[in-house]
């Protein structure tokens, strides 16, 4: 899969957390933050070690005060990925302009979303810490099918040679089909469950998403 090799117009890419807040232009649906997670190793080590599978979801204070007590009972040791999660929740928090929210910190290793979609909510932030990132469409790559006749559900065509990787360690937002005026990416996971792989994700919604 590419990484971004070339640029698309639906996409913005960025050194900070800064490029996230540019999801809300009318023209993208996706945005990423590239960054190193070196730091990081040492603690993503550890957590290779367990199945981790921790959701919360409500006011930012309630869900870092349920993170705080999973790390302190799951991952005492793990104080940079807590910071680090701790500081991409409050940056998300910003960008949604919304005080309840979700959090997910899970262990995969089944493939998930094995189809492109899109999700039914508004935005969607991910950030894979261990394991291949998440598959991406630019909106040129996606073509509609004509149909003869009319009532049947619209099916899209999508040229797999512009298919996007997000890079492990990145943070990624994504424009769901419930934002204003929606722009919805097409994205899916990689698969993973043929070749024993697994990934640690990390996943934050706004709290009234759908899904």
């Amino acid at each position: 899969m590419n990484t971004l090799q070339t640029s698309y117009a639906n996409a913005v890419l960025g050194a900070d957390f800064a490029t996230l807040e540019n999801i809300h232009q009318p023209s993208k649906n996706i945005a990423i933050y590239q960054r190193e997670i070196h730091h990081l190793q040492a603690d993503l080590a550890v957590t290779n070690t367990q199945h981790l599978a921790f959701q919360s979801a409500g006011a930012v204070v309630d869900v870092l005060q349920e993170l705080n007590a999973y790390f302190s009972e799951h991952l005492p040791t793990c104080h940079r990925l807590l910071e680090d999660i701790t500081n991409t929740f409050l940056q998300f928090e910003k960008i949604t302009r919304s005080d309840s929210l979700k959090l997910m910190l899970t262990t995969v290793d089944t493939n998930m979303c094995r189809k492109f979609h899109t999700d039914i909510n508004d935005l969607r932030l991910l950030c894979t810490y261990v394991g291949p990132g998440t598959l991406w469409v630019p909106n040129e790559a996606v073509h509609e099918l004509p149909h003869a006749t009319g009532g049947r559900a619209r099916e899209l065509a999508i040229d797999e040679a512009h298919i996007q990787q997000v890079v492990t360690g990145d943070i990624v937002v994504l424009k769901g089909a419930l934002y204003p005026q929606s722009n919805p990416i097409l994205h899916r996971s990689p698969a993973i469950e043929a070749c024993g792989e697994q990934r640690l994700m990390l996943r934050m919604d706004v709290n009234e998403s759908l899904t």
